[in-house]
């Protein structure tokens, strides 16, 4: 029999921390889950001894449950150096991440402890002026840090320029970041199995300033030109940092990947029409 490691991230909503106390509940039953790691944001509320997201990835877990939206799943991945396989329990409105419903939630666990297989997505490595921020695994945004005013961005795409325009900010996105911000943004919906970045201008100033999708292995350099204004750098919603005109961004894929559980019988096509309908 394979032993089996399990941890639980939860938003703080009771009920997706009774959603967990169920799962661990049923967990506890079945011989071929040797431990359960509860996370240390919602331990307590729960009774259990606290484990970080990276103790979890360092005690090498076969996946992580996820009871929340995408902004919970996103948390998790951004605490692991290489993320561990994440099963998302639908508990917010609009998530491409999470895969299953609460309703399936118990049957599809049960399923995964006798295998599962992985879905590999590919994440953005983000370095500012030489120094790594997190990768991403929606998406880079660059938007102005005065409201209402804009800013001149000048893109760089393996050494040549792409263009120059004024814009309120800037969306570059992996595949899988595509139905996140970009979409809103105007951006097209990229099936994640393309090797693809997708670059979306917001409100650029001219009508000719479309979004662009790249190759995956495309290296984006992002400098401003205008020496009065900063930029705010957002990654995955996450994570914020200030640029002005003497930094540079420079963006490309990632070594390591975000991984999820396959889980959802249904194909991308189809979550896509279920969600935006």
């Amino acid at each position: 029999m394979v032993a089996i490691k399990i941890g639980f991230v939860s938003r703080h909503q009771p009920e997706s921390l009774q959603l967990v106390e169920m799962f661990i509940n049923l967990l506890k039953s079945e011989s071929c889950v040797t431990d359960i790691f509860v996370d240390e944001d919602i331990a307590p509320h729960l009774g259990y001894e606290g484990t970080t997201v990276a103790e979890m990835e360092r005690q090498n877990v076969d996946f992580i449950v996820s009871v929340g939206g995408d902004g919970t799943i996103l948390r998790t991945i951004h605490k692991m150096q290489d993320p561990v396989p994440i099963l998302g329990i639908n508990m917010g409105t609009l998530g491409f991440l999470v895969d299953v419903e609460p309703k399936d939630a118990i049957q599809t666990l049960s399923q995964l402890l006798s295998g599962f297989l992985v879905d590999e997505r590919s994440r953005l490595k983000v370095l500012l002026n030489g120094k790594c921020l997190p990768p991403a695994i929606n998406e880079v945004a660059l938007m102005t840090a005065s409201p209402a005013k804009m800013i001149e961005f000048e893109i760089m795409v393996d050494g040549s320029l792409m263009e120059d325009f004024r814009a309120d900010g800037v969306i570059i996105a992996t595949s899988t970041g595509s139905t996140a911000y970009a979409m809103s943004a105007g951006g097209p919906i990229v099936d994640p199995r393309v090797d693809a970045i997708v670059l979306v201008p917001m409100a650029p100033f001219k009508l000719s300033s479309r979004p662009w999708v790249l190759p995956g292995s495309s290296v984006i350099e992002v400098k401003l030109k205008l020496p009065e204004k900063e930029a705010l750098v957002v990654v995955d919603g996450q994570s914020m940092t200030t640029i002005s005109v003497n930094d540079t961004l420079i963006i490309s894929k990632a070594k390591t990947p975000a991984r999820f559980v396959k889980a959802s019988k249904s194909g991308f096509y189809a979550r896509v029409k279920s969600k935006l309908t």
